[in-house]
């Protein structure tokens, strides 16, 4: 984990020890959170022809933090090396949650006393994030829980996603003043439609079968049959991906959770798909008063308590992101990650919804005719040699 991580801890304790007793505290907090990474928080296993990766956080819904990040990359690297390794496959401790995002409290207390943190998190992320998009193995995520944020940056940029009937997924970020990364540039614009730009503006929250015919999810399985299917996938001999796909494909078909139902969002996708299509956020809160139907008024209810900032931001990255390689869009999001923590929402964010948890944020413009295009240009500029480059 390092020393920045276990910084807030030291700031409390250090002052009101002696000399040595400090020293002993840092040595003591390193070799602490050194163990923890490496025998907890995130377990390395081979199982057959299978490399396991198991984000084992359950109490923290496995969120993402550096040192995972960090033990995930190289395994990763070493496994699509390895001629013993021929999937890999990645699943969540517990049964609540698959990942539910990066450890964003760390990266606010580590911005705000002036450390790197974020900075090489997100760098680090968007290289493990890139990696699993350019896997050169069949990868397939076990998404059963909660996914969100981070948890969707390790999942939907590999092959195949299995999701469950507890599946929960979502890119909340707007309501924090930060935007949907970890690729969100990518993905969101090519799901059917503006469905993409709904789920980006309102965080809308898609569950179990609906999180597949979103087009997020490639399969989707009773969550009791986790187990089985990882046992047969890592008993496959010398599997392809077609291999892989076989497995997944007659797990999928004997499912009978969920079989008639119809997609949550189908009755209201020519609204989404009309509504969300403006060229600006300011034009799409118009389309949502114009209409007045019930289900844009809870839209727009909802929109009103994002950040402004956050909000115009990812309007224009999805609106980038389309055209974009995968290898781009992370290098765009790396810069405006930076912008995130240069300003002010995203602290204020986090403090009302995640620290204090009043839900009251002060957003800093409040209203976005206030959010200038020049600062918008200044979020997309380059950051030169600060540039991430994968």
């Amino acid at each position: 984990m390092g020393l920045p991580a276990v910084a807030p801890v030291l700031r409390r304790r250090l002052p009101r020890l002696k000399p040595f007793n400090r020293l002993q505290v840092i040595v003591e907090h390193l070799s602490m959170s050194k163990t923890a990474a490496s025998s907890s928080e995130v377990l390395l296993e081979k199982k057959g022809c299978a490399g396991v990766i198991t984000m084992n956080r359950p109490k923290a819904l496995n969120a993402l933090n550096i040192s995972m990040i960090r033990q995930m990359y190289p395994q990763l690297k070493k496994w699509e090396k390895d001629p013993d390794t021929f999937l890999i496959i990645i699943k969540g401790a517990g049964d609540k949650a698959f990942c539910a995002g990066g450890d964003i409290k760390a990266i606010v207390e580590a911005g705000r006393a002036g450390e790197g943190m974020p900075q090489y998190f997100f760098r680090e992320e968007y290289a493990l994030n890139n990696a699993i998009g350019t896997c050169q193995k069949p990868y397939v995520a076990l998404i059963d829980g909660i996914t969100m944020g981070g948890g969707v940056g390790v999942s939907v940029h590999g092959h195949f996603r299995v999701a469950t009937e507890k599946t929960v997924f979502a890119m909340p970020e707007t309501a924090i003043g930060l935007f949907p990364d970890v690729g969100g540039g990518y993905f969101l614009p090519r799901l059917s439609g503006k469905l993409g730009y709904f789920l980006a503006m309102t965080g809308f929250r898609l569950k179990g079968k609906d999180v597949h015919k979103a087009g997020i999810a490639t399969h989707f399985i009773e969550a009791e049959k986790m187990a089985a299917l990882e046992k047969d996938l890592t008993e496959l001999k010398s599997p392809s991906k077609e291999n892989v796909a076989d497995i997944l494909d007659s797990y999928h078909k004997k499912c009978k959770v969920d079989q008639e139902k119809e997609f949550v969002l189908a009755e209201h996708m020519d609204k989404i798909n009309s509504l969300f299509s403006a060229n600006s956020m300011e034009e799409i809160v118009q389309n949502l008063k114009k209409d007045g139907s019930p289900f844009a008024l809870k839209q727009l209810e909802t929109i009103t308590k994002m950040s402004p900032t956050s909000l115009k931001m990812t309007l224009r990255q999805l609106r980038e992101g389309v055209s974009l390689s995968l290898q781009d869009v992370f290098t765009m999001e790396y810069r405006l990650s930076q912008a995130c923590m240069r300003g002010h929402d995203f602290y204020e964010g986090v403090r009302a919804v995640i620290i204090d948890k009043d839900q009251s944020p002060k957003w800093k413009p409040a209203v976005l005719e206030e959010v200038t295009d020049e600062y918008l240009d200044s979020c997309f500029k380059s950051l030169g040699s600060g540039d991430l480059k994968l």
